[in-house]
């Protein structure tokens, strides 16, 4: 499998040089998440008292109000692709996958995207990685079976829920939250949640 360290990465993020020491160490000491769960919390107090969390505020996102959660649990399938209008920082605490993609692949006529355009990419624990804002991603894989725990850090706000009238139309059809917009495999379950189904061709898997 090719790693975020390959040449191929770099059209949809870069490795930071960061120090992920105290971050992996501290969501390493929470308890395990309940097997088939999947945990994101977008802001976490601990992680925002780190050292890391101001080196981030102040050099990756240029002073811009930022919050830093994490996306833990267990997963193996793409089920949905998502982005932002901003880059979001990925950390790994454990060994884990990243399915990636790019919007410019969307076709917006009907809000669809072809899987088979997906990439996996491994990403080492300790490794923190910028997932460009036009990068289609949504939940990291473990490997090998294992839980996968992986900090998440996206401008404040991010992924709260919606206040602003429900529209259909074009693009705004994806808007799920606040700064993300999403596309769901029909095997997924996320309909029942409102989500667009737009995913054509199968529900990637590692297995």
């Amino acid at each position: 499998m090719k790693t975020v360290m390959d040449k191929e990465f770099q059209v949809y993020g870069r490795v930071l040089k960061l120090d992920t020491t105290a971050f992996t160490a501290a969501i390493n000491k929470h308890a395990p998440i309940a097997a088939g769960q999947v945990v994101y919390e977008p802001s976490v107090s601990e992680f925002e008292k780190l050292p890391l969390f101001r080196r981030l505020t102040e050099k990756v996102y240029g002073e811009l109000p930022i919050e830093f959660g994490h996306c833990s649990g267990w997963n193996e399938k793409l089920n949905a692709v998502e982005y932002h209008r901003s880059s979001e920082v990925d950390i790994a605490a454990t060994d884990l996958v990243l399915m990636v993609g790019r919007q410019q692949d969307i076709d917006y006529t009907n809000n669809t995207y072809d899987t088979a355009k997906i990439e996996c990419f491994l990403v080492p624990a300790g490794t923190a990685v910028e997932l460009y804002a036009t990068t289609l991603h949504y939940a990291p894989c473990g490997v090998d079976g294992h839980e996968f725990r992986c900090g998440v850090v996206l401008p404040r706000s991010t992924n709260e829920p919606l206040v602003a009238a429900e529209t259909t139309d074009g693009e705004d059809r994806l808007l799920f939250a606040v700064n993300k917009w999403l596309i769901a495999h029909k095997e997924s379950g996320l309909e029942a949640d409102g989500a667009w189904i737009g995913l054509r061709g199968k529900n990637l898997s590692l297995k």
